[in-house]
C-alpha cells in the first residue's frame, strides 16, 4: 500500500508578483483538479502547509501565496526552476454542475479571491453555462488587490464590482464593506439564484447574514473555510469540528453545513 503523505517534486516554472506579500508560484503539475482544492506544500526540514489552487490548465497550476511565516518565508526566496514538495489534490471543491443554468454570483474578500478565481474564469469564458454572472470583490486597500489585469478584463466581460474598505489619493474607485453593495444585486428569480462567498471568516459571516436578509434560500450558498489543516487526509484532526473533517467534506461547504460548524 502506498504512503499517503508521501511527496512529489514539483518545478516552479514561473513567479509573479501580485502585491508586496502575495506572489502567484505556477508549477508544473498534471493531476486532475476541481477549483477550490488544496495542496500541502512543504521544504524538506521547514515544515508544510495546505495552499489553495488559484487556477489550473493543462499540466500546470497557479498557487497565490501570501507570506506570513517560516515556511513561505522560504518560499519566497526559491527562484524560477527551483522545486517545491507536494501531496495532493485535497477537499471538496466547487461543483461547476451545481451552478449551470443559474444566476451565478460569487464574492469574494480578499485572498478569498484564490480559491474562486478559475470558477469565475470558467464561467467568464462559458457564459452561455449560466443564465447570467455578478462578481463582487472588495480589498482592504488598493495595494492589496489581487490580479489586477484579470480583473480589469474581467469587467469588460461581466458586471463586476471592486471595492476597497479604506482608498488613498490615488483610488477613484469604490469604497466601502462588501454588504454596502449587495443591494445592488438582481435577486427578482432569488429560487435560481446560486451564490459563491469566500474570504475571511467575518466576512462570510456577515456577508451570508445580509444575502439571507435579501431572501436568498440558504441552500443556494456555498462558502470555502478556510482553515489550518495539517494532514489533509482527515488522520490529524486539527482540522475537525464535531464530527466533520474540513479537510475531507470541505473546504467547500453549503451555507446550510457550514453554519453549524462552530468550535
Amino acid at each position: 500500500m502506498s504512503n499517503p503523505y508521501l511527496m512529489e517534486k514539483i518545478k516552479i516554472i514561473d513567479i509573479k508578483p501580485e502585491t508586496d506579500i502575495d506572489y502567484t508560484f505556477t508549477l508544473e503539475y498534471s493531476k486532475p483538479l476541481l477549483g477550490g482544492q488544496f495542496l500541502q506544500l512543504s521544504i524538506p526540514g521547514v515544515g508544510e502547509a495546505p495552499i489553495s489552487i488559484s487556477d489550473f490548465e493543462d499540466n500546470k497550476l497557479d498557487m497565490t501565496i501570501r507570506k506570513v511565516g517560516k515556511l513561505t518565508d522560504e518560499i519566497f526566496n526559491l527562484k524560477k526552476g527551483d522545486y517545491l514538495y507536494a501531496r495532493g489534490p485535497y477537499g471538496n471543491g466547487f461543483n461547476l454542475d451545481d451552478y449551470k443554468d443559474s444566476k451565478l454570483i460569487v464574492i469574494a474578500g480578499g485572498t478569498g479571491l484564490a480559491p474562486v478565481k478559475s470558477i469565475i474564469k470558467h464561467f467568464i469564458n462559458n457564459q452561455n453555462e449560466v443564465k447570467s454572472l455578478e462578481v463582487l470583490l472588495g480589498f482592504k486597500s488598493p495595494k492589496d488587490i489581487l490580479f489586477n489585469e484579470t480583473i480589469e478584463d474581467w469587467s469588460k466581460r461581466v458586471k463586476l464590482t471592486l471595492t476597497v474598505d479604506n482608498g488613498d489619493k490615488n483610488w477613484s474607485g469604490k469604497t466601502g464593506l462588501l454588504t454596502k453593495y449587495i443591494s445592488d444585486f438582481d435577486l427578482t428569480d432569488i429560487n435560481n439564484t446560486k451564490i459563491i462567498v469566500v474570504g475571511p471568516p467575518i466576512m462570510m459571516k456577515f456577508t451570508t447574514l445580509e444575502l439571507i436578509k435579501n431572501n436568498v434560500p440558504q441552500e443556494n450558498i456555498w462558502v470555502s473555510f478556510e482553515r489550518k489543516m495539517s494532514c489533509g487526509i482527515g488522520k490529524c484532526g486539527h482540522c475537525k469540528i464535531d464530527e466533520t473533517y474540513v479537510c475531507l467534506e470541505g473546504p467547500v461547504f453549503k451555507y446550510e453545513k457550514a453554519k453549524k460548524l462552530i468550535d
